[in-house]
């Protein structure tokens, strides 16, 4: 992924309003953004941990979308389990994958209508990908024969599918 300024990322929204743009803050070493690993950028808001916000390059441009982490205390505690990302298809162990909703664009998000995807809880799809981050506790491993491009190709049509379906 290019390098991408915080000016470009609070214009790219297409799902908030621009003073919920502007609100979202971004992480504390956003200037450290390692870019060259990434093919979408996505974040926790550090102010408010159920905000979230991912920027994905496309074809017409940057999209952002402003998400919401459903809340981890109401999920069932004790057992572990194991889920799957639906994006970079990476397993993890308990809460190492968390619901995420976007309100969708215009005036169907402004009646409350939203979409939701189940992705990796740190949104950090492109490093798993990569080998550059192992989930912390891993159930299950599923191994595959596709290449690491050929996995962040299958992972950002996905993505793009997911961008699409809220901005339309």
């Amino acid at each position: 992924m290019e390098p991408i300024s915080e000016a470009e990322i609070r214009r790219s929204f297409l799902n908030c309003s621009k003073g919920d743009a502007t609100r979202v803050k971004l992480p504390p070493d956003f200037a450290g953004t390692p870019w060259a690993d990434l093919d979408f950028f996505g974040w926790i808001d550090p102010s408010a941990p159920l905000r979230a916000a991912m920027a994905v390059p496309g074809p017409d441009g940057l999209r952002t979308l402003m998400l919401r982490r459903a809340d981890r205390g109401s999920a069932s505690g004790g057992a572990a389990r194991s889920s799957m990302c639906q994006v970079c298809l990476t397993s993890h162990g308990s809460g190492g994958v968390s619901l995420f909703t976007a309100a969708r664009a215009g005036a169907s998000g402004r009646k409350g209508n939203s979409l939701g995807e189940y992705l990796c809880s740190d949104l950090a799809c492109s490093l798993y990908l990569r080998g550059k981050r192992q989930p912390r506790l891993r159930l299950v491993k599923y191994e595959e024969t596709l290449s690491v491009e050929e996995k962040i190709e299958r992972a950002m049509t996905k993505l793009d599918g997911f961008v699409r379906r809220v901005a339309a």
